[in-house]
């Protein structure tokens, strides 16, 4: 689509609404002016008051939409710029609303974490229904999503207030699976074709997880969760989780430890050996991810398991004890309906799992579903299943604790983490929410440093592949000094 800016440089803001309401449409900035496609998006300061407008054209007619703030508002470049991001936004957003598009179920908000604009707006109201009143008007959302908000970023605040300046988290990223799911775009080899690169894999990652310990001794920083995903950490065998948690115990201060969650999500990966294992090294929280409870859902999506293989390894979880179990359910799988989405969340319910998590299937570069179009159901269908879990969960002894989105989510709704009281998973509030550094360790593992009074956060990356990991781990560990001089940077500037 072309793009006409007049009076400013915003590309970004304006493609982010762009990609949002006209999923895989390109920015086209040529010379010529968008006549018959495209969009002409003026920006213009005034004492009073900033304006944008846009005029949206397509072959139905011209549309336009328009928003302004006050701009005495603007106290500084950085708030300028947030606040004329917002404005032309909301003015592409209402000039293609104009035309007649079905409101998007998040209107016009583009971010993965919607939770950061509901928290500024909750610290300015005086109620629950005036904040998600104000949310639901500004951003044109739903109201049940604008409330799911609300109690989100409520779960957020509760979070942040428990944290001190100098805990972080940590994250273990095991690149592993026993098999690819269809759905998956996550840098994780299936371990039939690389078993022989555990060993190698796990040797670099002990020395990554010892160069991030260095850091966190020398900056006095507090462990307070530990996640290990990937992948599937429960891909390795008994000894190499044993290998993997007497490490983290050895080079670690776990005194302060509130959490330690691994993924084991897939059932195939779950003995009865291993799950003692993580016991006995202080694991107590587990994930087991049947994503559907329908089989020939799981045989279209790569999975070699059935349905039965999932109770049969939540019956381990349960034997072993201990531990708090989180189960995943994505809504918008292929050969899935709202009837057996419903089905799958009630058998889940059953089993009375401390978490849930309700997914919405995201279609991304890489995964095998790209490939086969016309399988999943439609963005409607995927609407019914996440109303129908909402209604099943919220107050039926679940309550919402986190939120976020991404892109390419089928139908632009979301993921929603749900439960019990007392079972939030803080490091999953953390990770999403930016309240706190975590330190990753791993393939492809990002570690993101969250600066605690607004300044610039730092991300440092591992390579995704694990023969790509092992070969630069000696480069991987020497860039953990950047962790040290990121707190020192944070100490000199109070």
């Amino acid at each position: 689509m072309k793009l006409q800016l007049i009076g400013h440089n915003y590309r970004y803001a304006a493609e982010q609404m762009l990609s949002t309401l006209f999923r895989g449409e390109k920015p086209d900035y040529s010379r010529k002016k968008p006549e018959e496609n495209g969009m002409k998006i003026t920006l213009r300061t005034a004492r009073i008051y900033t304006t944008a407008t846009c005029i949206y054209i397509n072959e139905s007619g011209r549309f336009s939409g328009r928003a302004a703030v006050r701009t005495e508002e603007m106290t500084d470049e950085t708030e300028r710029d947030r606040l004329c991001q917002f404005i032309i936004k909301n003015a592409v957003y209402r000039a293609v609303r104009a035309s007649g598009m079905e409101r998007p179920p998040w209107g016009a908000l583009t971010g993965v974490r919607p939770g950061k604009l509901m928290h500024g707006i909750i610290r300015q109201c005086k109620s629950r229904e005036e904040a998600v009143a104000r949310f639901e008007t500004e951003y044109d959302v739903t109201r049940r999503r604008a409330e799911l908000c609300y109690e989100t970023t409520l779960a957020t605040e509760r979070a942040e207030s428990s944290l001190g300046e100098k805990d972080v988290c940590l994250y273990i990223g095991i690149p592993f699976c026993p098999t690819r799911c269809a759905y998956c775009s996550f840098v994780s080899q299936a371990t039939e074709k690389s078993m022989k690169l555990i060993e190698p894999f796990l040797d670099a990652l002990i020395r990554e997880i010892r160069a991030n310990a260095e850091q966190v001794r020398k900056k006095g920083l507090r462990v307070v969760a530990i996640y290990a995903g990937g992948g599937t950490p429960t891909t390795l065998s008994a000894s190499q989780l044993d290998r993997l948690c007497t490490c983290m115990e050895e080079e670690f201060d776990l005194s302060g430890m509130r959490e330690y969650s691994v993924e084991a999500g897939r059932p195939d990966t779950i003995t009865e050996e291993k799950l003692l294992v993580l016991r006995r090294h202080g694991v107590d929280r587990v994930s087991v991810n049947p994503q559907t409870m329908r089989d020939e859902v799981l045989e279209a999506i790569g999975r070699k398991h059935t349905a039965w293989d999932i109770l049969e390894a939540l019956e381990k979880v349960r034997k072993v004890g201990g531990f708090a179990v989180n189960m995943d359910l994505i809504a918008g799988l292929p050969k899935d309906d709202p009837e057996g989405f419903a089905k799958s969340l009630e058998q889940v319910l059953a089993l009375k799992p401390e978490n849930i998590t309700i997914h919405t299937l995201s279609l991304k570069r890489g995964s095998t579903l790209m490939a086969q179009p016309g399988i999943i159901p439609t963005a409607a269908e995927v609407e019914r299943m996440l109303d129908n879990a909402y209604r099943r969960l919220n107050g039926k002894d679940y309550a919402p604790y986190y939120l976020y989105r991404q892109k390419n989510m089928s139908g632009g709704f979301e993921n929603t983490g749900w439960t019990k009281q007392g079972y939030e998973n803080l490091y999953n509030i953390c990770m999403m929410e930016e309240l706190c550094s975590i330190l990753a360790s791993g393939g492809g593992g990002s570690t993101k440093l969250i600066h605690p009074e607004g300044g610039k956060n730092i991300r440092i990356t591992a390579p995704k592949y694990p023969l790509e990991y092992i070969q630069q781990i000696e480069k991987t560990c020497e860039e953990k000094r950047r962790i040290g001089e990121f707190y020192e940077y944070d100490v000199r500037s109070r």
